[in-house]
């Protein structure tokens, strides 16, 4: 059933363990993103950005798509999250990552999402805290779950870009918290966007433990983010590059750090670059392993594409040719089914790993089946 991501949050708060939020650009990849989690008993937390939606609506250049096209986008990944997880008989919550802006926010809860994120993380702080605000004021009504960032992570992801970071006060995490009524807080405590995160980076633990602790003492009932936690399995590099890719300086988050941290008070991980790698992998091998695909008219043009730009390893960037199938889940023909089967496969292989070494498998029946409209119903009595 879909769910408000609150209600997700809560269990792995309580239950001590880490819930993996996974990004989504296509039907298919929504498709066997809910069946992995469901043939595992895990939560899900589904996640579309901004150009995720702007590509779903057809916006040729997704990362600077008009709010229309991320309307058009918001809805069809909401159809696509409703068809395969209205009925599931685990809890599936469909959350906005980086959102920039209310009308952003409004397109999503339009378009079914169960969950946003307002991003004000580049702005002052009194900026920050009056617009999640404003978005807490917006999607609480509809019980929609509201995530907000304080802080700053370097790195590049989608339209998201910092050369440095700024780590997250603990203290002010709880003021945030207070003064917002948000549900969640992606903090900065040394993770980085993209998948150049740098070798051997180090998380910075003791901030997520001091900001558990200071919300805890303070009596704040919210949950902890972890954004840029993609962790890049070398695997998928090596691989990538053995057959003609260029990706350098390719290093993700420590997989056991991520479940240490999942301990001390991080409730959410985000992941998506893990899924791309997966994916450009299996489409790489199956155009080498069968040549005539390359000259295939309805898939040829994903090859010729992918050839001509080796440092990409974004789908999104090389897909272009079957957009209907991408968007709508239409497939035409028998070789387009192919490439929809390497994508679906690239999904289930990077996303099962994490499931169980987070620790949120077999625990969908510790998440509380709770709705939209009886969680705006708590959030009107909480008075947030």
């Amino acid at each position: 059933m879909l769910v408000p991501m609150r209600a997700i949050l809560e269990a792995a708060d309580k239950h001590g363990y880490g819930q993996a939020a996974f990004n989504m650009n296509s039907v298919g990849q929504i498709e066997a993103a809910i069946q992995i989690h469901e043939l595992l008993r895990s939560g899900a937390i589904l996640q579309g950005a901004e150009a995720s939606n702007a590509y779903m609506g057809g916006a040729e250049d997704f990362m600077h798509g008009d709010l229309e096209t991320k309307k058009v986008g918001a809805k069809r990944i909401g159809d696509a999250v409703k068809k395969y997880g209205a009925d599931s008989p685990i809890p599936v919550a469909l959350h906005l990552d980086h959102g920039k802006t209310l009308e952003s926010v409004k397109a999503c809860i339009d378009g079914g999402y169960t969950s946003v994120m307002i991003d004000g993380s580049s702005l002052s702080y009194e900026d920050n805290v009056a617009l999640t605000r404003e978005a807490v004021k917006l999607a609480h009504p509809y019980g929609v779950s509201v995530e907000g960032e304080l802080g700053v992570l370097a790195g590049v992801e989608d339209h998201v870009f910092s050369a440095t970071s700024t780590y997250t006060n603990p203290m002010q995490a709880v003021d945030f918290f207070k003064k917002t009524g948000c549900d969640a807080l992606a903090i900065s405590y040394g993770t980085c966007h993209g998948a150049s995160k740098g070798k051997d980076t180090k998380i910075r633990r003791e901030i997520a433990i001091a900001t558990k602790e200071c919300m805890m003492h303070e009596g704040v009932n919210g949950f902890l983010v972890s954004h840029g936690s993609s962790t890049v399995p070398q695997e998928y590099v090596r691989q990538i590059n053995a057959m003609g890719g260029q990706l350098e300086n390719a290093y993700g988050i420590d997989v056991a750090q991520l479940v240490d941290v999942a301990k001390c008070g991080i409730n959410k991980i985000n992941v998506d670059t893990d899924i791309r790698l997966a994916c450009t992998r299996n489409l790489m091998e199956l155009f080498l392993n069968n040549p005539e695909l390359q000259e295939s008219a309805s898939i040829g043009a994903i090859w010729k594409t992918m050839r001509a730009n080796p440092k990409n390893f974004d789908p999104r960037n090389y897909l272009q040719a079957i957009m209907p199938t991408i968007t709508l889940g239409d497939v035409p023909d028998a070789d387009v089914a192919k490439v929809v089967d390497c994508m679906k496969n690239g999904v289930i292989e990077s996303i099962a790993p994490l499931l169980v070494q987070f620790g949120s498998y077999r625990k969908s029946d510790l998440i509380e089946p709770v709705t939209l409209e009886q969680m705006a119903d708590r959030y009107k009595k909480e008075g947030i």
